[in-house]
């Protein structure tokens, strides 16, 4: 019997309602169709007075601490944010400088990101992916990036972009069982 795997959302986004927090929520779902999950959401938008006062590890408050401690605990993340002047935001990248540079090694990491237009859909592969790539993390070869015009509202309506989050999902799900068949069997405990 499969354990459920620990997945952490993380929402880039500094607003809510937010195009990020709906785009996380989609791919999770999904995820959640084919693998067994406890999910920890981060919402940047509800830590960032906290997270922008904390300036080490050290002097983190209780709920910064916890969530530092989700991220590093979990069995896989899927990130997201939205492109700010062709990168991620500032606080985005200050939550990750506060993780443990060994604590992501090998860990399937979905990317996501939401921009203006297409234009910004690079940031995965010129932003995102490097700086997992620094972390030793999986980043997962298909990565979900949405622009304005594939919502109404806040919610995902454009069908390739449903397609692509499905598609992510299905290419995540043999790295995800794989991760929870190892942490499920008791010869990995021993190994």
């Amino acid at each position: 019997m499969s354990k459920k795997l620990k997945l952490v959302a993380v929402s880039g986004g500094l607003q809510r309602p937010s195009r990020t927090l709906a785009l996380v929520d989609a791919i999770v779902a999904q995820l959640a169709e084919r693998v067994l999950l406890d999910v920890h959401v981060v919402e940047l938008g509800e830590i960032s007075a906290d997270l922008g006062a904390t300036l080490d590890r050290r002097t983190a408050s209780a709920e910064i601490a916890s969530h530092l401690n989700a991220i590093e605990a979990a069995d896989a993340l899927v990130v997201a944010c939205p492109v700010f002047r062709g990168s991620y935001p500032g606080l985005f990248k200050h939550l990750f400088d506060l993780v443990h540079q060994d604590a992501l090694v090998e860990m399937p990491v979905v990317l996501a990101a939401t921009g203006g237009s297409e234009r910004h859909a690079l940031v995965l592969e010129h932003q995102l992916r490097p700086l997992f790539g620094f972390f030793q993390a999986l980043t997962l070869p298909i990565g979900v990036y949405a622009s304005a015009r594939d919502f109404t509202g806040y919610e995902v309506t454009d069908a390739a972009l449903r397609e692509r989050i499905v598609l992510a999902a299905q290419r995540a799900e043999p790295w995800l069982r794989a991760r929870s068949e190892r942490i499920s069997s008791p010869d990995a405990l021993v190994a």
